[in-house]
């Protein structure tokens, strides 16, 4: 496979030149281009030069390429500063972009025509905007802007490829709009982005039917997996003691949302002292739990996270759920990421109007308050369930985002996405097509890593199962029942340090046989995912009956409840969070905090995937968390 491989901390977009140059400023370089049209999108026609475009420079944040260094002193068991957790204001203060920066890129718009008073910068530094015309835009990024039609009758403008003069490209990281699709040509046209909670969008849980007869006895977690399997297989018997100082949240995008009295009906069965206990829900951009639609569809996945999440912590620790968007614009993950984090809304990897929605809107029905900024604070422990084929998203647009992840665990937040259900193959199952361009369909051949499992700044979690005819005694396997645990090699990352041992000693153990062409294989790209749980036979109550249900869906919220318990611990012994936990589970002070998984496949792309082996492998990563085991070690930190 060719050389596409991104360092996420080396990376810069200005990667190719071209022969154009303008004698008064400096020579033009290629900043971004745009290989392909993304699937099911046609170009249809240019726009009137005089309509309007609002552009939006993301400067280069100050620091930023040594971001993983600061992230690992704080995480490494090792490291004297090791749960020496930074505050919000450090992280802003220490990563806001340059006065130079900020002049750079607002003398050469004026140089170029802009009038002083239409070029404004935001409160954080973060960006500079310009009120602009097609045919202003187009002259200052040697652009050609075009509408593009999709199947569904959506409409965005974009262009393919745009440049900057060469004494501004280390200044600035991206622009928009340009090559980024789901650009819209109005802020509030709900028509042109498809909000990641609807159904069919993102990894997202699966079922067989309703069930008859509830088992609920460890005999039967080969058939139904309830809470007392997954306490019994994870040893998590633990009370929490600390209170309210401790904090987990769970992620939910509008329109997904979770019923209570299906909360009531699991809690009845399951969850002692739960019954009509409801989650601590915090509204992001007019989030809110619709009631319009009801089916495993738009309640699956929030009850699944919910109820197990709330009865592994049991009724002593409070659970918080963050619903994200509202009825019309619906919401990204930028717009959760938006909330926790003020500066992120406006600084080089904030949110991005060509990809998320942009607040107030005047649509009807829609969130008509400003955007949440800054406004939440972030759990100990966050776990999120949804996700998009990395080649969905820019480069660009991922690193930036990847880059917030990091911020989070320097202030000693953990972050868990779950690895996707589909192997070794993207959402849906779909896969890349030959060429390098990120054309994704049903039948392509190359393997389609999953994002943000692929930044190795959060925990990618994937997926095992208790095989019929096992008990909880025996190992578990990689889940072969009917999804397949998401894991492979990153196109955009670099591999971070934490898990080069792991996954050099991996790929010297098992040679694969694939050809070189259908996935990474120059050994130095992110591998995930970094460990797995329980995926297969959750007994779920949705819409008043109890349903089988599987995917990472809910191995990553499962895995979130058991380093909660241990946030617990730590806390009532006045020790700091565990914050980004990679370093130290990789670590050999860790190697048996985990029960390893050597059995199973992730198939896709019409191959077998990669094989659960022995030690860290891309199908289970590190294997199963083992509470009593891994409480103990982080003790003793």
């Amino acid at each position: 496979m060719r050389p596409f491989l991104l360092p996420v901390l080396s990376f810069t977009l200005g990667l190719a030149a071209s022969a154009i140059a303008d004698p008064t400023i400096s020579p033009w370089k290629l900043h971004e281009k745009r290989s392909h049209i993304p699937a099911g999108w046609t170009r249809a026609r240019t726009l009137n030069p005089s309509a309007p475009i609002p552009l939006r420079f993301a400067l280069a944040q100050s620091n930023i390429e040594h971001i993983e260094v600061l992230l690992n002193e704080v995480s490494y068991p090792g490291s004297r500063s090791y749960g020496n957790h930074w505050s919000a204001g450090q992280v802003a203060a220490k990563f806001a972009p340059s006065t130079e920066s900020v002049e750079t890129v607002r003398s050469w718009l004026i140089e170029s025509g802009v009038e002083p008073h239409r070029v404004r910068l935001s409160p954080t530094k973060g960006w500079l905007e310009v009120d602009s015309t097609v045919e202003e835009a187009e002259n200052l990024l040697l652009a050609e802007y075009h509408v593009y039609d999709h199947e569904t009758g959506a409409k965005h403008i974009a262009c393919e490829s745009y440049h900057l003069p060469e004494h501004v490209v280390p200044h600035v990281d991206f622009v928009t709009p340009t090559i980024h699709f789901d650009a819209k040509p109005q802020k509030h046209d709900q028509h042109n982005r498809v909000p990641i909670g609807q159904p069919g969008q993102g990894s997202s849980p699966k079922t067989t039917g309703k069930v008859q007869d509830i088992l609920n006895q460890l005999e039967n977690c080969d058939e139904q997996i309830t809470p007392i399997c997954l306490r019994t297989l994870y040893g998590l018997w633990y009370e929490p003691v600390s209170g309210e100082s401790n904090s987990y949240g769970i992620v939910e995008y509008t329109p997904q949302a979770y019923i209570q009295s299906d909360l009531d009906m699991f809690a009845k069965n399951f969850s002692t002292g739960l019954e009509g206990v409801s989650p601590t829900m915090v509204s992001i951009d007019g989030g809110f739990l619709q009631t319009v639609n009801v089916s495993f569809d738009y309640n699956g996945e929030s009850n699944l996270d919910l109820v197990y999440s709330m009865t592994l912590v049991t009724k002593g620790q409070n659970v918080t759920l963050y619903q994200v968007g509202d009825a019309i614009e619906g919401a990204s993950f930028n717009s959760f990421l938006d909330a926790l984090d003020g500066t992120y809304c406006t600084y080089d990897g904030g949110g991005d109007p060509s990809q998320d929605p942009v607040y107030p809107g005047t649509a009807d029905g829609g969130y008509t308050g400003n955007e949440d900024c800054g406004t939440v604070k972030p759990a100990n422990v966050i776990s999120t369930s949804y996700g998009y084929n990395e080649a969905d998203l820019s480069a660009a647009y991922a690193i930036r985002q990847c880059n917030e992840y990091a911020k989070l665990g320097l202030m000693g937040v953990t972050i868990l996405y779950s690895s996707g259900d589909s192997g070794v193959g993207g959402n849906g199952g779909y896969c890349l097509n030959p060429g390098g361009n990120g054309n994704v369909t049903a039948d392509g051949k190359i393997f389609n890593p999953t994002f943000p499992s692929t930044c190795p700044y959060v925990t990618s979690v994937g997926a095992t199962q208790v095989s019929p005819g096992q008990s909880v005694s025996e190992p578990e396997n990689a889940c072969e029942e009917v999804i397949y645990s998401g894991g492979g090699f990153s196109n955009y990352f670099s591999m971070p340090d934490y898990q080069k041992g792991a996954v050099e000693g991996y790929l010297a153990a098992n040679p694969i046989s694939y050809s070189k062409d259908i996935y990474n294989s120059t050994g130095t790209s992110r591998a995930y995912p970094d460990l797995s749980a329980n995926g297969a036979n959750y007994l779920l109550a949705i819409d008043g009956l109890f349903q089988l249900v599987y995917g990472t869906s809910a191995s990553s919220p499962v895995v979130g409840a058991i380093l909660t318990m241990v946030n617990d611990a730590r806390l009532a012994r006045n020790k700091s969070t565990i914050g980004f936990i990679n370093p130290t589970i990789y670590s050999p002070e860790f190697a048996l905090g985990f029960k390893d998984v050597t059995n199973g496949t992730n198939p896709g792309c019409g191959t077998l995937g990669f094989n659960a082996t022995k030690d860290w492998d891309p199908v289970t990563g590190l294997g199963t968390p083992y509470f009593p085991s891994l409480l103990a070690k982080w003790l003793a930190l």
